[in-house]
């Protein structure tokens, strides 16, 4: 897994919407918070996705954006976000299968997802704050405004 101190690794993948997102295009203008899901149309990952939504205006802003990330398509985030009213962008690392989930160090050979990796990347592309959890086991919301607080 990609440790704290070091350089995130660069991305660019499409959101929900098909618009692509590059991690470099934050750089000296926002932090970002890269959360790594499982899958969309689950429980656990929907429960999460919602609590975050449920703290969107602090989440993401003028100083902080939200990013997640799963292995479904882009039509699959779509729905999802749709159907779950998520105000934040889905991305999709379809394409090569779990591409970016790997570079992280978040990628599930054996089951072909990411595992629950979140990150807290600085303007200048550095991790300052990474956890590791689980499949079936749900983040604590609150380890992110702590490493928000941080910086």
């Amino acid at each position: 897994m990609v440790e704290v101190g070091e350089r995130a690794p660069e991305f660019v993948l499409p959101d929900q919407h098909g618009q692509r997102v590059r991690l470099s295009s934050f750089s000296d203008r926002r932090d970002v918070i890269l959360v790594f899901y499982p899958y969309s149309f689950t429980g656990v990952c929907g429960g999460e996705l919602l609590a975050l939504n449920e703290q969107l205006s602090q989440l993401q802003n003028d100083r902080v954006q939200l990013l997640a990330v799963s292995v479904d398509s882009m039509f699959s985030q779509r729905a999802f976000a749709e159907q779950q009213g998520l105000g934040f962008p889905l991305l999709a690392d379809f394409w090569p299968h779990g591409e970016v989930a790997r570079a992280y160090g978040v990628f599930d050979e054996k089951v072909g997802v990411a595992l629950r990796g979140t990150f807290v990347i600085d303007k200048q592309g550095v991790v300052r704050w990474a956890v590791l959890n689980a499949i079936p086991d749900a983040r604590d919301i609150t380890g992110y405004h702590r490493a928000l607080a941080t910086l």
